[in-house]
């Protein structure tokens, strides 16, 4: 059985935090090119979001400078199922409206743990003086 340490938690809740971003990120994207034609919009895949969680260590950084970017560690395909309009684009407002509010309660949700997490740590930081 797998324990759960305060390292694995705090690992967790950031990846979390990451895929919310990512989903956001993607919708905004979808949003901003509504009247593009031939756009096709994008979404997150939570196969490969759960796949690369269980089998991806931490990424390495060839630089001390470096950051990751979300897309690089969350898969970011193209929708499927989504019908065309005349143009082309298969953006539909409703459906990335509705991802970004999904996407803004699940980094609020992350958010809200990992700041009990650390008021926790504060917490014993505190009393050991």
């Amino acid at each position: 059985m797998n324990e759960l340490t305060d390292v694995a938690l705090v690992e967790a809740l950031r990846r979390q935090l990451t895929v919310a971003a990512t989903k956001q990120a993607v919708s905004a994207s979808n949003l901003a090119n509504a009247n593009t034609p031939g756009f096709k919009a994008k979404e997150v895949q939570f196969g490969d979001v759960l796949e690369k969680g269980l089998t991806e260590s931490q990424p390495v950084a060839t630089h001390p400078a470096h950051i990751g970017v979300p897309e690089a560690t969350v898969g970011v395909r193209e929708a499927q199922g989504l019908d065309p309009r005349r143009d082309g684009n298969t953006v539909e407002l409703d459906r990335e409206l509705l991802k970004m509010t999904e996407a803004s309660g699940e980094f609020a949700r992350a958010q809200t743990a990992l700041t009990a997490k650390f008021r926790l740590v504060r917490y014993a930081i505190n009393e050991g003086q």
